[in-house]
């Protein structure tokens, strides 16, 4: 099973096992990592799963697509890092994905 590690504003990391197909939004639910609300249930339409993905990942991840960009202007704090984490599809080559939870959301 691909791991990811969430870390949120305050350094706290939490290390999950992830089900590849899910995505790091529903893994960050299913292990109750805290900010990430995910309002609209991962439709893409509430930016409240917002992350930062760390920067030795962001090829793997890919670029956020059009729906996923425009929900990104309502996202506090959005950077060049930013994605919605309902929309990363988790895939064996995630193994190891870092990602950064916004003081917003805390």
């Amino acid at each position: 099973m691909p791991k990811i590690t969430y870390i949120t504003f305050d350094e706290t990391q939490y290390d999950v096992e992830a089900k590849e197909g899910a995505t790091v939004m529903e893994t960050a639910i299913k292990n109750g990592v805290p900010g990430i609300e995910a309002e609209c249930g991962g439709a893409c339409s509430c930016a409240t799963c917002h992350v930062y993905v760390d920067e030795a990942w962001a090829e793997k991840t890919g670029e956020p697509g059009a729906m996923e960009e425009d929900m990104l202007d309502f996202a506090q704090d959005a950077d060049e890092r930013s994605r919605l984490s309902c929309q990363i599809k988790v895939t064996d080559e995630l193994d190891g994905l870092v990602v950064r939870i916004p003081e917003s959301q805390a």
